[in-house]
């Protein structure tokens, strides 16, 4: 009886374990994003120095799931260091590495492009193709790559010339997964208080720089929104800010796009969570429930490194159609996991 006791107590245990989860859902991993195809998830997260790829049906659970690592950079390069927020896109059943890189200074970082023409990413090889830029060929991160409408689109966080002090997000059409169409257009520029945290005390950077970047398209019942950070993630004030298109069908006009006057996503003192942002979106495998991953610190001034951790929770949908994201859920707290 006591043997059958332990099993049906081990089995319980087993069964609440899969129904919940707790955040953060890895010790470290900045700029977590997913790409959801065929029943798994792939999941991504900058490691500066090589792109890896996790595997999994079930993204609270990625600490346990298959990872590869995709591309290690040719040794002095453009783009063999300051690997950041790397994407990966299935597009016409291709799979396509989107990432930022630079040669080691700051100045230099542009966006490149990999190439997987197998339909599973874990298979096949993933091909460097180059840089991916606009006209303008300024400095480039976090781009993020989405169709509408049967148009493929980039979105960006650059600046406007040569030198650093702000970064705007710049959105441009695509040729191809591989090729920008002509020049960017800037949608946003850091200009509310919540914004324009950006001191920095050290002898590399300007006094201080404000920062818009991570941007994310986001897009339900016909309403298109552009999620992006704000403010330097050096600085607690680290949050989300939304873009909303008010236009017609042209996304490469300025001026339909109108940006929420607070942040919809920040630290919370009260629950622990400091400088959450660039995030990303996924849905849970039944189609059902919408989600973020974002990362966030545990503790206060814990800055850029390797102490950001990312997290997730379920979003929902005001009565006007707009994303509420709510508050940063406290380390520890049980979740229900994505429903299937």
């Amino acid at each position: 009886m006591k043997k059958y006791l332990i099993l049906f107590l081990f089995t319980t245990i087993s069964f609440a374990q899969q129904k919940t989860f707790t955040n953060p859902i890895l010790p470290s991993g900045a700029d977590p994003y997913s790409t959801y195809y065929k029943g798994y998830y792939y999941y991504t997260n900058t490691l500066g120095n090589k792109l890896v790829l996790w595997k999994t049906k079930d993204l609270s659970d990625i600490k346990n799931a298959e990872s590869k690592v995709i591309w290690t950079p040719p040794k002095n390069t453009n783009y063999s260091a300051e690997i950041w927020a790397p994407e990966f896109h299935i597009i016409n059943g291709k799979w396509y590495c989107y990432f930022a890189a630079d040669n080691g200074d700051n100045n230099n970082h542009r966006m490149y492009v990999l190439e997987n023409k197998s339909s599973d990413p874990f298979k096949g090889s993933f091909e460097f193709k180059g840089k991916i830029a606009a006209k303008t060929d300024k400095w480039a991160i976090d781009g993020n790559v989405f169709e509408h409408k049967k148009q493929l689109y980039m979105i960006w966080a650059g600046w406007a010339g040569d030198t650093n002090g702000q970064q705007n997000i710049y959105i441009a059409k695509m040729k191809s997964p591989l090729e920008i169409d002509g020049d960017r257009v800037m949608i946003s520029s850091p200009t509310n208080d919540w914004e324009t945290h950006g001191a920095l005390h050290d002898d590399v950077n300007p006094p201080q720089v404000n920062v818009n970047e991570g941007p994310q398209f986001l897009e339900r019942n016909g309403k298109i929104f552009i999620v992006f950070s704000a403010s330097g993630c050096w600085t607690d004030f680290y949050s989300l800010g939304l873009l909303v298109f008010n236009g017609g069908d042209n996304l490469l006009d300025p001026n339909g796009w109108k940006k929420s006057p607070e942040p919809i996503f920040k630290q919370s003192d009260k629950n622990k969570v400091y400088a959450p942002g660039h995030n990303s979106f996924f849905k849970s495998p039944d189609g059902k429930e919408d989600w973020i991953l974002y990362h966030a610190n545990s503790n206060p001034g814990e800055g850029c490194g390797n102490k950001r951790s990312p997290r997730m929770q379920k979003i929902n949908w005001d009565s006007s159609g707009f994303p509420v994201l709510g508050e940063p859920v406290s380390e520890g707290i049980k979740l229900a996991i994505p429903s299937k």
